[in-house]
């Protein structure tokens, strides 16, 4: 798999290497099959595995996740699709009150080894409910893992990480970095839940994930020009979160800037201002600052980069918080 590859196409060989390795899997969604996938991420896998392992599913996202359930307790290892976002909602009851539940309900006798793959977020230009950030509803909700890769090695690796757990996950794509290209590697370097510092630096650290991490690096080499070194912190894994790495890079740079794109009201950034304050109180030279959406609907696409967040908004943050 080693090489230079889209996070599309490293999704894709994900999804391959785990149809061969395991016979129980299967992936399941709308227009996953003959199409591809609105993305192409499952581009000729039915043609290769067959309608009975890569399923093109009703317009349904209940009756998707609800059988994908189904199947888990029966032994098999389900992938579902959900096309968009803001189409997860129908499925919103299936995931929390159900997926989450079923291993402890069952005393840890159950296994649920679902993966829901969800791409998510703006910047494509799309109509509404199709460039949405929900990731807290999902990190809020006990008993499911919530990941999300920022490069190709990583949504390579990860994905087949995700398939292989026993626990349900939730696997969150940045569909604007779809395109995005990098190498992949020949092994996972990290475990699932495991942050990576992408960038060293001294004076503050910017914790990112997802489509962010490009963001942040780019406000990091740009802050760089001026004397400042930031290091760049890829969360990868929203719950469980790593905080370790957080707290010791925190530690060392005595200050933090959180950043994503869903709206800083309750949001990612506020958990983790509140854990980083709590565990680097002394270490802390300002307070961890959040970069985020504004407390609104999604706006149309034709005003999304003004609600996106951007190299200037988080270089005024790392601003802010130096001024302290």
């Amino acid at each position: 798999m080693a090489g230079q590859l889209s996070i599309a196409k490293a999704l894709n060989g994900a999804l391959r290497k785990s149809l061969e390795n395991d016979p129980k899997t299967l992936l399941m969604g709308e227009d996953i099959g003959k199409l591809g996938g609105v993305f192409r991420i499952t581009d000729g896998l039915q043609k290769d595995f067959g309608e009975d392992r890569v399923i093109d599913s009703p317009l349904a996202e209940s009756g998707i996740v609800g059988t994908a359930i189904g199947l888990a307790l029966r032994g098999y290892r389900p992938v579902v699709e959900i096309q968009f976002d803001g189409f997860v909602y129908p499925a919103f009851d299936q995931i929390v009150s159900q997926l989450a539940k079923m291993h402890a309900r069952a005393l840890g006798h159950v296994k649920m080894p679902v993966t829901i793959r969800i791409p998510y977020a703006g910047g494509i230009g799309a109509v509404e409910h199709h460039s949405e950030s929900h990731e807290a509803y999902f990190a809020h909700t006990a008993g499911l893992r919530v990941v999300t890769p920022s490069n190709p090695h990583d949504a390579h690796w990860m994905l087949r990480q995700a398939i292989e757990s026993d626990d349900p996950v939730i696997f969150l794509e940045p569909k604007r970095r779809y395109w995005d290209k990098g190498e992949v590697g020949d092994a996972p370097d990290l475990g699932m839940h495991d942050a990576r510092i992408v960038r060293p630096g001294t004076d503050a650290t910017l914790i990112a994930y997802g489509p962010m991490v490009k963001v942040c690096l780019e406000a990091a080499a740009a802050a760089e020009e001026d004397g400042r070194r930031l290091e760049v912190v890829d969360l990868r894994s929203l719950s469980p979160v790593d905080f370790t790495t957080l707290e010791d890079s925190v530690k060392r740079t005595g200050r933090a800037v959180v950043v994503h794109e869903a709206p800083v009201f309750l949001g990612m950034g506020a958990e983790l201002a509140a854990r980083l304050t709590e565990k680097c109180f002394y270490h802390l030279e300002a307070p961890v600052l959040r970069v985020g959406g504004y407390y609104a609907p999604y706006p149309p696409s034709r005003v999304e980069e003004a609600f996106l967040p951007d190299l200037d908004r988080v270089l005024d943050a790392v601003d802010r918080a130096l001024a302290y």
